[in-house]
């Protein structure tokens, strides 16, 4: 875990700040399950593992908390949460309603063939993912195709809004690859989203987005029965660890 840990920090941007860097490695563990739900998180620890002092790594756990991935319990110690359903069915209500008007707004105008070339190139990327079955790359040119989509339009505010609901529902979406959702099918999706914007087919557009946003609705109950124990309200209580 803490090999990890540090593999994660060493992909951050040197140029960002310490705390920066520690949101990114912390949420991006926590997404990927390497901190578990009810796991504890030591201040002290993670501090020393990075080598860092405490204070970014205490701001680091109060972003987390905003983001609805830990819980901060006074006298007690920090934890990460177990997903939530309904912060799960609500953050995918925002992004598919966002993510929509997006790809609306991307097929009304004539997008850049350099930018219909980058999108395209990306869902290439991704089917080179699925014989690899590398499912962490997978996931990481998804959050690529999304992001540059709707910079592309504009919208980069949009995706900024996205990003920041989107934390519980991404704990899904990555549990959700490769079982309960398909890379060939997710990547079918996005291509079909492409096309409608590259024939300028706003009604194409809005579907295959919201076709591709709603697919989360159909693993979720999956997920739940498989991994109780990742739920809120779910199963029983594991124990808290210590990291």
């Amino acid at each position: 875990m803490h090999t990890t840990l540090q593999s994660l920090w060493q992909e951050t941007r040197d140029g960002e700040s310490v705390r920066q860097r520690l949101f990114h490695v912390l949420r991006q563990s926590i997404i990927q399950m390497v901190l578990a739900p009810g796991q504890a998180l030591s201040e002290k620890e993670i501090a020393n593992l990075f080598t860092v002092s405490r204070q970014p790594v205490r701001e680091a756990f109060i972003r987390l908390s905003e983001s609805g991935l830990v819980e901060v319990r006074p006298q007690r110690g920090t934890y990460v949460v177990r997903i939530s359903r309904q912060a799960v069915l609500e953050a995918r209500f925002i992004r598919e309603s966002l993510e929509v008007a997006i790809a609306l707004e991307a097929a009304k105008r004539t997008l850049p063939s350099s930018i219909l070339m980058e999108l395209n190139e990306l869902i290439e990327r991704q089917r080179s993912c699925i014989e690899r079955q590398d499912h962490d790359r997978f996931f990481f040119l998804d959050e690529m195709f999304h992001r540059t989509l709707a910079i592309s339009t504009g919208q980069t505010m949009a995706w900024n809004v996205i990003e920041d609901v989107k934390a519980q529902l991404d704990r899904v979406r990555y549990l959700s690859i490769p079982d309960s959702t398909p890379i060939p099918k997710l990547a079918d999706q996005h291509q079909a989203i492409v096309d409608a914007i590259s024939a300028g087919d706003t009604e194409a557009a809005e579907q295959a987005m919201s076709i591709h946003q709603r697919e989360i609705l159909h693993s979720l109950p999956e997920l739940e029965r498989r991994f109780p124990e990742l739920f809120e309200n779910v199963g029983i209580d594991a124990h808290a660890l210590s990291i």
